[in-house]
């Protein structure tokens, strides 16, 4: 797409990521982005000079704390939050597990939690053992199989005064769907439940603003928007002290200290406030704080990644040999699909040979596939794109989809 007010400019944006000089068609964005240079620059130049931990008097000790501080600014202003609530960690899994221990402490016998056949196991099975621990009653949020959507009309009937959480993500990262999760807030709230969310897959593609959301919980992870590999979770100030999560003696009992376990990746934390900023600046000349920055940037990446999605999830469901799953109304550019004849793990190497890169299995939507059918077969295939491919990347993944044949 050409340059100007609210477009990518996608030839400069092309130009800031290296390994994109590698030929392949990039479609497997959904589980990790490339990486651009300032991000690898960023990470390169942490490394480069004397960092050391925090809480020292001496200048290397200040540079670490300066690292964490920025990278705690930069990830609440992608989500809408406050840079006091942001927890940092290895990756999402790793912090859902430890935020649900820590809830989990004040739940007894009876008490209910929901959780969705949408979501990535990372939202679901913390929550299952914790609640298999502690007597809790599990409710289930099912998935409508032949559109993909979550309806949010069915937490009317799930959620009741004994229900203490509600889990769901903000899009699916195998079908792409994203529900109504400020509906599903409202519902939350008005029970007294907590409203967990994994915006892991939407925060590449999508404006995300905590308050909008309802949540009370926002997970994300770099890895998916151009950035290292860390997690966050994104939650008010006032909520996390009211936690107290397992700790070490002499570790910080600060928020959001408390919850952040061992010595941090310094370095890492450069490349997230880098990858941040990446993100902001995807517009160009676009004026105003990061967040408004951020607001126009992502507005025209879903407007670029929608033109594209679109051909090519209208030209796969137009092939006789090929079943998407699923038909979300509101949807990342993210679909899965089957091709008659073979296995997903064949399909996907038809399509290396073809130089583009895609993904085989259950992408840990395990709960969604199974409800589908097609784990017995070897899951699907997703192709994914971001804000770096180009229509002559879908072009590309349209050709190698159409000439594949059942060998």
């Amino acid at each position: 797409m050409s340059s100007g007010a609210g477009r990518l400019d996608v030839a400069r944006v092309r130009g800031l990521f290296p390994a994109l000089s590698d030929g392949y068609v990039h479609a497997d964005g959904p589980a990790g982005s490339l990486v651009p240079e300032n991000v690898a620059h960023a990470v390169g130049s942490a490394m480069r000079m004397p960092v050391a931990d925090r809480g020292g008097v001496f200048p290397a000790s200040g540079r670490a704390e300066a690292l964490v501080s920025a990278a705690r600014a930069a990830v609440a202003d992608l989500v809408g939050g406050r840079p006091g609530g942001v927890v940092l960690g290895p990756n999402m899994t790793t912090l859902t597990y430890a935020l649900a221990r820590t809830l989990a402490r004040t739940w007894r016998p009876g008490d209910e939690i929901v959780v969705s056949r949408l979501d990535h196991d990372a939202n679901i099975r913390p929550w299952l053992q914790v609640a298999a621990a502690t007597g809790v009653t599990v409710r289930w949020a099912e998935v409508d199989i032949e559109t993909g959507e979550l309806p949010a009309w069915q937490f009317a009937e799930l959620l009741n005064r004994r229900t203490r959480l509600v889990a769901v993500t903000a899009a699916s990262n195998a079908l792409g769907t994203r529900p109504d999760v400020a509906g599903i807030a409202a519902q939350a709230h008005a029970v007294g439940a907590l409203l967990y969310v994994d915006a892991v897959h939407a925060a590449p593609h999508v404006f995300l603003d905590k308050t909008s959301l309802g949540a009370d919980f926002v997970a994300v992870s770099a890895y998916k928007w151009c950035g290292p590999h860390v997690g966050a979770v994104v939650a008010d100030p006032e909520l996390l002290e009211q936690l107290r999560p397992d700790k070490l003696l002499p570790s910080p009992d600060r928020v959001p200290d408390r919850f952040e376990t061992g010595t941090p990746p310094f370095e890492l934390y450069a490349g997230v406030s880098a990858a941040v900023d990446h993100l902001a600046g995807l517009c160009g000349e676009t004026a105003g704080s990061r967040r408004d920055r951020l607001r126009a940037s992502m507005g025209a990446v879903a407007r670029h990644e929608g033109d594209l999605f679109d051909w090519l999830d209208q030209a796969l469901r137009a092939m006789r040999h090929v079943l998407v799953l699923g038909a979300p109304e509101r949807a990342t550019p993210t679909l899965s699909f089957t091709v008659a004849g073979m296995r997903p793990r064949q399909v996907v190497a038809e399509l290396a040979r073809a130089g583009i890169c895609g993904w085989d299995g259950d992408f840990y939507a395990r709960e969604l596939f199974d409800a589908i059918g097609v784990n017995e077969v070897g899951g699907a295939v997703r192709l994914g794109l971001m804000h770096y491919n180009t229509a002559d990347d879908v072009g590309r993944m349209i050709d190698a989809v159409a000439a594949l044949r059942p060998r």
